[in-house]
């Protein structure tokens, strides 16, 4: 058994646990006050004897008030946790940890067949390695394993080898294992018909170094143009240096490495400087003395060559814009220039009404709520595993709540943004950000920002493009938190100017969370656990917009948002896989819907009456239960279990999508076929190993000939009647770029995702198991009765007094 430094991730205490200055908090156990029966409310006289009596214990209560916190203590420490969260069972879901890594590079380069080289030799024709990752075993070894106490699954890597030290090169997958220490490497094998091609493998930072280079050397000619247009260059430039952005697909059809860049100058927010010139340069070759240059944007004409533009610019034929100044002197320059850049993140302008002070905060004062073992963690009804997939990203795993497995995975699998332009890198870009790392660009979470200061932080490894295995610290967080809304809550009037009683429950969830930077844009990816059984998967949108100069032509693609910039409108959609296991393997699909009946009124034969009747359909085939994009979606979209619950019906979890996307691209067009499941909103297959990723690495530079093609998942339109089912889950948005969006694209607005929820699963609400409820009684004389099953925190940052008055008096 690994110890938890050995595992995938590693573990900061909240900052609260480790400063020094933490408020000192001492617990206060007041008494466990009772609740009163309905019958002495309905009798004054037994009421208020019912009142006296609860004074007279008060007098008690501190006695036993040590007593009451003993057996509370007790009664926690006895509880028992999931089996299958004990003795190191669920590290068979964990990623890789730094000696495994280690290992498996170790053990490859000893393969001297293979001829490896380090990744970062400059050169393209080479063998490399260029990602290690866990290799997740198969579903039913897991279970076996972990409900059966069967043995345990072989502990394998996936080693992706770039091969271009010889005649044809190619990418190669390895399985590598056992680990910890490996002794053997088989090549996995692809999908029928659908074998990685050299040239769909992503951009390494070699190739970028060289790309650099090749466009340093092709811009020669063009250096006086950029001095006297943008003030920046490629040669000697110091701190007014360009830069570029590159755009893909790469090329027209597979095969083809032709990349459209974006010039920028390089400042703070460089994503929004374009100069307006763009290239297009040839890199398909392993001799980088054959990449070219094939064409030159610039204002809105091509040019054919570098060396063009520039003998019609000394001639006078160009149609220069000459972008503007102050010019910033660099990145990271400690200047003050006034105004601010607007790229930058430097505040300007004031709010009416002037906010100079910070604002509120989250506090623990007795400690996380949350128990984290690993790469497990329990809450409440709540217990999964977690991993941080370098290809993809966040996935939750083996999720169970009330001791029952609700889904074997959640996990996101793809985010595209399919763009439009005028100018050619614009019309060209269709980003599908698995091909850029989308699980290893997991950059560091700032405390208070991005998670709140009492977020335990968790660092993981990732070998994505590296000799090495590479510590992200705080890559993910993992904190609870006050919603601001209650779970649930009643004021129960008395029509008379009171209330008969008073009930709520505090709002607190759980979130998991991390990030992917993908170049310009940031994804925040939460899922979060409500202590209802809801727990819910979701997207936020930000970062810097993709952007192109401005052109009035462009205007049809988006709007202008400074003096040379266009925000390029782009659709946004992620791609979620769903095992659901609604407890059992053996489930089906099926949909609510409401019709209204239009009926002749019972108790009034000469009316007629119309409300609204439940329709139920059963789905027996994959290919009934794929919905497509953009149409309406049933209500309620149910995964059931043959079981029934107290009540006689079959117990269920809820699918429950939030989304305004709709398509992208027609059916069969081109680069649609590396995102075929962009056609559904919604689509339920029935489980299969070979149906585990509905995209990859290699989809984002061979669109035309991907390697994974979704759509052929239901070409066998299997049966899912008490099968085990898999949801496949689209959710995106529309976005048109506007003048808010200057520095950055806000959060609120920019969210989709989806929530699954129980639906006749319990045989009543299960946070009922809350003790974060309370519940008000009023009384006659005397403040109001107020019954907790959580003591009052008692710290320096305490709260005012909870207090409850329920009267509505005339005044």
């Amino acid at each position: 058994m690994r110890t938890e430094a050995e595992v995938g991730v590693r573990h900061r205490k909240p900052r609260s646990q480790r400063d020094a200055k933490v408020c000192q908090s001492t617990r206060s156990w007041k008494k466990q006050e009772r609740r009163p029966p309905v019958s002495l409310r309905r009798e004054p006289a037994l009421w208020h004897r019912f009142q006296t009596s609860e004074l007279a214990m008060g007098r008690q209560s501190l006695a036993l008030s040590w007593a009451v916190a003993t057996v509370l203590m007790l009664q926690m420490a006895a509880e028992e946790r999931p089996p299958w969260t004990l003795h190191g069972k669920a590290e068979v879901f964990a990623d890789l940890s730094a000696q495994e890594l280690k290992a498996v590079h170790s053990f490859l380069q000893a393969r001297k067949e293979l001829g490896l080289q380090p990744s970062g030799s400059p050169s393209m024709a080479k063998n490399s390695v260029f990602l290690i990752e866990m290799l997740l075993p198969k579903k039913q070894h897991v279970l076996k394993f972990l409900d059966h106490g069967e043995r345990r699954p072989v502990r394998e890597a996936r080693a992706t080898i770039f091969f271009g030290a010889q005649e044809n090169p190619n990418v190669t997958e390895f399985a590598v294992g056992p680990l910890p220490s490996p002794s053997y490497l088989r090549a996995l094998s692809p999908r029928s018909r659908h074998q990685a091609s050299w040239a769909s493998r992503p951009i390494s930072k070699v190739e970028y170094k060289l790309l650099l280079h090749t466009l340093q050397e092709a811009t020669k000619p063009l250096h006086q143009f950029f001095l006297n247009t943008t003030g920046f260059s490629f040669q000697d430039c110091q701190s007014r240096c360009l830069t570029f952005s590159d755009v893909a697909p790469r090329g027209l059809a597979s095969g083809q490495r032709r990349t459209w860049f974006i010039l920028q100058r390089f400042v703070e927010g460089y994503f929004l400087h374009p100069t307006g010139l763009e290239l297009l340069v040839d890199h398909g070759n392993t001799n980088v003395q054959e990449w070219t240059v094939e064409q030159v944007w610039y204002n809105g004409k091509f040019y054919r060559s570098p060396e063009e533009l520039a003998q019609k610019y000394a001639n006078g034929e160009v149609d220069v814009v000459v972008l503007e100044g102050p010019l910033p002197k660099g990145q990271g320059d400690e200047s003050t220039e006034e105004p601010p850049l607007f790229s930058s993140y430097k505040p300007r302008g004031d709010f009416p009404r002037s906010i100079s002070v910070g604002g509120p905060r989250v506090v623990q004062p007795n400690g996380a709520r949350y128990l984290l073992d690993g790469n497990v963690v329990l809450y409440g009804g709540w217990s999964f595993a977690f991993r941080l997939h370098s290809s993809t990203g966040l996935q939750v795993l083996n999720l169970h709540f009330g001791g029952e497995r609700i889904a074997y995975e959640v996990s996101v699998q793809e985010a595209v943004a399919m763009y439009g332009g005028h100018t050619p890198a614009g019309m060209q870009t269709k980003y599908m950000d698995v091909g850029w790392g989308l699980g290893s660009v997991t950059h560091e979470l700032a405390p208070g920002i991005d998670c709140p200061e009492t977020a335990t932080f968790l660092d993981t490894f990732h070998y994505f493009d590296a000799d090495d295995p590479v510590l992200y610290p705080r890559a993910l967080c993992l904190f609870e938190m006050p919603t601001g809304v209650p779970l649930r809550r009643h004021f129960n009037s008395n029509f008379n100017g009171g209330f008969n009683f008073y009930a709520g429950l505090k709002g607190q969830v759980l979130v998991l969370r991390t990030t992917s930077t993908v170049y310009n844009y940031d994804y925040i990816w939460d899922f979060i656990f409500h202590p209802n059984g809801v727990m819910e998967a979701k997207m936020h949108a930000t970062g810097y917009v993709h952007a192109t100069f401005y052109t009035p032509e462009g205007l049809l693609h988006g709007m202008r948002l400074h003096t040379h910039l266009l925000g390029n409108m782009h659709t946004h959609l992620v791609h979620y896989r769903v095992d659901l296991d609604v407890a059992g393997t053996k489930n089906s699909f099926e949909t609510l819907e409401m019709k209204l009946e239009n009926i002749t009124n019972p108790w009034s034969p000469r009316h007629r009456l119309i409300q609204p009747t439940l329709e139920q359909r059963q789905y027996s085939q994959e290919r009934q239960a794929a919905f497509r994009l953009g149409r309406p979606l049933p209500r309620h979209l149910l995964f059931t279990n043959p079981k029934k619950n107290p009540w006689g019906h079959k117990r269920s979890y809820r699918l429950q999508i939030y989304s305004s996307a709709e398509q992208v691209l027609p059916f069969g067009w081109q680069e649609e076929r590396a995102i075929t499941w962009a056609r559904y909103s919604l689509a339920v297959t029935k489980y299969r190993e070979s149906e585990k990723c509905s995209s990859s690495i290699y989809h984002q530079n061979d669109p035309w000939n991907p390697p994974v093609v979704f759509e052929e998942f239901l070409h066998n339109n299997e049966n899912i009647e008490d099968e085990d089912l898999v949801a496949w889950v689209t959710v995106g948005f529309l976005h048109i770029p506007h003048s808010e969006d200057i520095p950055n694209t806000a959060t609120p607005g920019n969210s989709v995702g989806f929530l699954l929820r129980p639906f006749n699963f319990f045989p009543e609400d299960p946070s009922l198991a809350s003790r974060d409820t309370v519940i008000v009684w009023p009384r006659d004389k005397g403040p109001n009765y107020i019954q907790r099953w959580i003591p009052e925190d008692q710290d320096c940052l305490k709260p005012p007094p909870f207090s409850f008055n329920g009267t509505y008096r005339p005044v």
